[in-house]
């Protein structure tokens, strides 16, 4: 009896973990429908799309790799495809140089690593259970590394006192995520998607306090220091939110050394 509560609880956490994910992929929406119009890419960039593909990609082998990965293969693959479109718009629209930077991008990460990820796993590891193992521990790494990135948005924001580029609703949207992976990961018992969720609901919660702390800040200097402190971290060209908070989160796994080509 308390294995079928165990599994039927599993079942509304995996449910409401895609319902949450699905409103976060559709998140850069505004943005899409913005370029889409402008028949521009303006200042917006194509990094955070062409890992969120990676990712989705990645745990989307994962889940196939699993015995009970249904949960897990209904998100990555509608993430796949979202984040397959956000990337066709952005290259119709994108000028000769950024176009050219992005298809490299789409080359290193969805090609290239992703490629060498499933060969290696494929031929090098027979046996299933191992490469199911193997899998899950880049799954987490990575999974790890971009819940860690929040601290790049998170310092700006107590360097700046604004909240601008880190919505509220963004930050609660990836916690609830975080919580709803958590207990479905502790429920089937997979270390891979419960342990990284711990790390992205702790970074979660510090964000929506900073949020609470800073919301009423008011500086006098701040658009002149934001404008200076943002540029000098590659974070935005734009200035909207979105595509500001989704810059940082993938900053930890980008070198901040390299800079996207201007038009």
């Amino acid at each position: 009896m308390a294995a079928m509560t165990a599994s039927h609880m599993a079942v509304v956490f995996g449910l409401l973990g895609n319902v949450v994910s699905f409103c976060v992929y559709l998140a850069p929406l505004p943005t899409f429908y913005r370029i889409w119009s402008k028949k521009s890419t303006e200042g917006f960039q194509s990094i955070p799309y062409s890992v969120a593909l990676f990712s989705a990609m990645l745990t989307l082998y994962y889940g196939f790799l699993k015995t009970n990965g249904f949960m897990i293969i209904t998100i990555n693959s509608v993430g796949c495809a979202i984040e397959t479109v956000y990337l066709i718009i952005y290259l119709m629209y994108a000028s000769g140089r950024i176009r050219i930077y992005t298809i490299k991008l789409v080359v290193l990460f969805n090609v290239g690593a992703y490629g060498l990820i499933l060969l290696s796993t494929s031929f090098i590891i027979p046996h299933r259970s191992q490469r199911v193992t193997a899998v899950g521990w880049i799954c987490a790494v990575f999974s790890v590394g971009v819940f860690a990135a929040p601290l790049s948005i998170m310092r700006i924001v107590i360097k700046t006192r604004s909240v601008e580029y880190m919505p509220f609703a963004l930050s609660f949207s990836l916690t609830l995520c975080a919580v709803m992976w958590f207990f479905y990961g502790l429920l089937v018992k997979d270390f891979f998607i419960a342990s990284p969720n711990i790390l992205g609901f702790i970074f979660g919660i510090a964000q929506m306090i900073l949020y609470l702390v800073y919301k009423n800040a008011k500086n006098d200097d701040l658009p002149e220091f934001k404008l200076q402190e943002l540029s000098a971290n590659g974070v935005v060209q734009e200035k909207t939110t979105e595509e500001a908070t989704t810059i940082a989160i993938v900053s930890v796994i980008i070198d901040e050394t390299e800079t996207t080509p201007k038009k």
